[in-house]
This record gives C-alpha cells, sequence and structure tokens, in this order.
C-alpha cells in the first residue's frame, strides 16, 4: 500500500478543467506504477458519468475508479493545482487539492480512505499541504500528522 509517497506527489499542477486535473493525479499513478493508463480513463468515464460526488469537501477532490479498471496497488497520489478548477460540485467547489485513490480490494479502499480522512479533516493539514512548498514538506506533514 502506498499513501501519499514522494513519488505519487506533485505540487502546482497546472489544469485548466476538472478532467486535466483528474489525468494529473492519475498519471503520478500511472508513473508510480500503481495503477494502468486505463484507470486514468476509468476515472474520467466515472465523473463524466456521475458528476463530481468524489468532491468530499471545499476545495478537495477524491477521484477513483474500480479496482479492476487498472489498479496495481492500493495508493493515493496527491496533485496541488496551482489555480484551482470548477468541477461543478455546488458547495464545495472550486478544488485545489486532487487526491487520486486506487485501491485493490474493498480493505483497502477503506483503508485508505480512513487515512486519508484523518488527515484531512484537520484544517491546520490542509492549510499545510495548501502551503507546501516541496514534496519532501508533503511527506514531513504526513509523518508528524499520523505520529499523533
Amino acid at each position: 500500500m502506498r499513501f501519499l509517497e514522494k513519488s505519487l506527489i506533485a505540487l502546482d499542477i497546472e489544469a485548466n478543467s476538472a478532467e486535466d486535473a483528474i489525468r494529473a493525479a492519475g498519471q503520478l499513478l500511472v508513473d508510480g506504477g500503481a495503477a494502468e493508463r486505463s484507470y486514468i480513463e476509468a476515472m474520467l468515464k466515472s465523473y463524466r458519468d456521475k458528476g463530481p460526488y468524489f468532491v468530499l469537501a471545499p476545495h478537495i477532490a477524491l477521484p477513483h475508479a474500480k479496482a479492476e479498471d487498472g489498479v496495481r496497488e492500493a495508493s493515493v497520489s496527491f496533485a496541488r493545482l496551482k489555480q484551482p478548477v470548477r468541477f461543478g460540485h455546488p458547495a464545495n467547489d472550486p478544488v485545489e487539492l486532487v487526491f487520486a485513490l486506487g485501491s485493490s480490494s474493498s480493505s483497502d479502499h477503506i483503508a485508505l480512505l480512513r487515512r486519508l480522512t484523518t488527515l484531512l479533516n484537520d484544517p491546520a493539514n490542509v492549510t499545510a499541504m495548501r502551503q507546501a512548498q516541496t514534496a519532501d514538506e508533503v511527506e514531513a506533514l504526513l509523518a508528524k500528522a499520523e505520529a499523533k
């Protein structure tokens, strides 16, 4: 299980649309070997078919698809957008923090969601993620948050 490892983090990504943002976060999973390219297309299809249901909190999106759509290893990537984009969510737009979730089983899905929810439930962590200058800073934030 890979959770916000440095190779799965990209800061200040240029995205002109929700689909660009989903592609950027998904590409981190692909580049890290955690998912196949087909997984990005599956996340995009889910967004097109179901709308922005995964925009879970103000400025935060968690795009995902089914494990059988190309997940190789349970993982979460993080793409912070240089400029927030609208996903179409009436309350939580625009989105700046995009976490692509790839789970290989329902138990992995729950474990990854639990870790991410614990991290993001603290407003100080969200602020720190919005202000981090490097992937190393995000990793340090995660280590500190999980040590509590």
